[in-house]
């Protein structure tokens, strides 16, 4: 096996466990989300990189396997954007449950309007839910689900430069 095939195997394999950590991650925030731990705005956006990286990781493991060195690095070069911006956006939502910085006001601080009827106070108070971004759900280990999608993201996007080094 020539040397070039040995480092396609290896980012394939990397890209394969890129994959494989992606899809597992926003499985698992499904099944939390199933088990009653409702997500807030911020928890819902960032969602979105998974959305995108998984497809793109999926495509880089093909690219990896193919041997198609010029998309596979394209691969890696996306995986990484994705991932480094999510890895930053759950930085950003983590600060906002310990209260580093403000949040955005629909889903912080006080959500009410302020009713000027007792009809429309009771309406209110029927349809108006919001689930609070500043508020943790659940902490695991120490870390709020934000604060492990930042860890989990920025980990995605350290593979992904190991991999475009290897491709």
């Amino acid at each position: 096996m020539a040397a070039t095939d040995f480092r396609n195997v290896h980012a394939a394999r990397v890209a394969g466990l890129i994959l494989l950590i992606a899809a597992a991650t926003i499985a698992g925030a499904w099944i939390f989300q199933a088990f009653g731990y409702a997500p807030c705005e911020l928890c819902l956006k960032e969602r979105f990189p998974y959305y995108a990286g998984v497809p793109v990781a999926a495509a880089t493991f093909a690219f990896a396997v193919h041997q198609w060195r010029g998309l596979t690095r394209v691969g890696f070069v996306l995986v990484f954007l994705i991932f480094a911006f999510s890895a930053g956006f759950g930085v950003y939502h983590a600060g906002v449950e310990w209260r580093f910085w403000p949040g955005p006001t629909a889903c912080t601080g006080s959500t009410m309007v302020k009713a000027t009827s007792a009809q429309d106070f009771l309406h209110q108070l029927q349809t108006f839910k919001v689930v609070r971004c500043d508020a943790v759900a659940i902490r695991i280990l120490g870390l709020s689900l934000a604060g492990w999608n930042a860890v989990i993201s920025a980990v995605l996007a350290l593979l992904a430069v190991f991999g475009l080094r290897r491709a």
